[in-house]
């Protein structure tokens, strides 16, 4: 049996085939936060604990999954948990390169709770900048959305139906602000959350122009500085980058860039890659 994973440090989605498709969430594992222990238990309490005997391949590809050093802290996780199975760890990116590129060329981004891109041969994965995370980079994502939102909420720059809004829908205050992004884990996550206020309220100049200044932004640190990147499709995964899809459209148009794929969620079409080469 097949198992494949792409996870978040909050959320990962699996998915493999027993008597039918299945789909199964559950905790993200980062090794920058996660150890041995903690993969083990979470594993146990999910529903893989009912087919773990039977898989014979993991691919996992994950947020944090980036050194062979952190890789290996998953990977010995995985293979104590799934005892008869090959295991395979990466890197999320990859991952979402594979599902979008299968085994052909292009540029994947992720834009979701952080933000990210690679040039993919068809093969192998390079990056002309880093990622740096939601404290100095992820321009465009859910965590770089959210500061910008929460931040002109404490500044009152709001228009007045986006204002009201947070106002009904949460319990802020400049002191539940400050302990929340200061003082608390998760900090990325806390920021993203907000996101989903702008996502309904698309029709307001504010959202628009901050929402595609923040792809501007991402399209000229990371995309634009590839090799060839007009001649390459350019594709997506995340919940902005599916959410905000028209505007994500508009800033590539201005940009000359070929449109590639836009997948809210990479783990389908992931699946679909290893099961046809096991074919």
């Amino acid at each position: 049996m097949i198992l494949v994973a792409d996870s978040g440090s909050t959320k990962a989605d699996w998915k493999y085939i027993a008597d039918n498709e299945q789909f199964v969430s559950t905790k993200g594992f980062n090794p920058f936060f996660h150890d041995h222990d903690f993969i083990i238990t979470e594993l146990k309490a999910s529903p893989l604990q009912a087919i773990a005997q039977e898989v014979t391949e993991v691919y996992f590809y994950g947020a944090g999954c980036s050194s062979p050093e952190r890789n290996a802290i998953v990977e010995r996780a995985l293979q104590a948990f799934f005892k008869a199975a090959t295991i395979v760890v990466g890197h999320d990116i990859l991952g979402a390169a594979i599902a979008t590129n299968f085994d052909e060329e292009g540029i994947t981004c992720i834009i979701g709770t952080g933000s990210n891109s690679c040039h993919y041969d068809g093969k192998d994965w390079d990056q002309t900048v880093p990622a740096l995370g939601y404290l100095l980079g992820d321009e465009a994502s859910g965590s770089y959305l959210g500061r910008r939102l929460l931040a002109d909420y404490l500044y009152k720059l709001l228009p007045p139906a986006i204002e009201q809004h947070l106002n009904d829908k949460y319990d802020l205050s400049k002191e539940i602000i400050f302990h929340q992004t200061y003082h608390e884990p998760g900090v990325n996550v806390y920021l993203a959350s907000f996101a989903r206020i702008l996502s309904e309220h698309l029709s307001e100049s504010y959202v628009q122009d901050i929402v595609k200044a923040g792809f501007r932004r991402f399209f000229d640190v990371h995309v634009m500085r590839y090799p060839n990147v007009h001649a390459l499709p350019i594709h997506f995964v995340g919940s902005i980058a599916h959410h905000f899809e028209p505007l994500l459209e508009e800033v590539m148009a201005e940009k000359k860039l070929l449109k590639g794929k836009i997948l809210k969620k990479p783990i389908h079409e992931l699946y679909r890659y290893f099961k046809e080469r096991s074919r």
